[in-house]
């Protein structure tokens, strides 16, 4: 079985992540258990905490600048990331300072 690069299962959200993370984003997919994400940090120059969760509350309470320990993701300015979640997701971001756009599809594939 080969490599199946990423195809895209549903519509790009974007949302622009601070110091104090936005309302959470779902990113929907239109197959049936689709869970994986294509994650963009685009625009600024920060690192971006994702939150992540199966509600839009989960999602809020995961983004936390990491000082320790922390649910959240971090993104480095730039980064293409495909990582898998729960299906239909939601997402939100925070930063130690700054702002910065991400852009997250719903996808298969690598």
């Amino acid at each position: 079985m080969g490599i199946q690069a990423f195809t895209q299962t549903g519509n790009t959200v974007i949302f622009t992540a601070n110091v104090s993370a936005p309302t959470a984003v779902q990113a929907v997919s239109s197959t049936l258990g689709g869970n994986q994400y294509r994650i963009i940090n685009a625009v600024g120059g920060n690192v971006v905490f994702l939150g992540y969760g199966a509600t839009a509350s989960a999602a809020s309470n995961n983004a936390v600048v990491v000082s320790t320990t922390a649910a959240s993701i971090p993104l480095l300015p730039g980064t293409d990331e495909i990582l898998t979640f729960v299906p239909n997701a939601y997402f939100t971001g925070i930063t130690s300072s700054g702002t910065s756009t991400i852009y997250v599809t719903p996808g298969d594939g690598l």
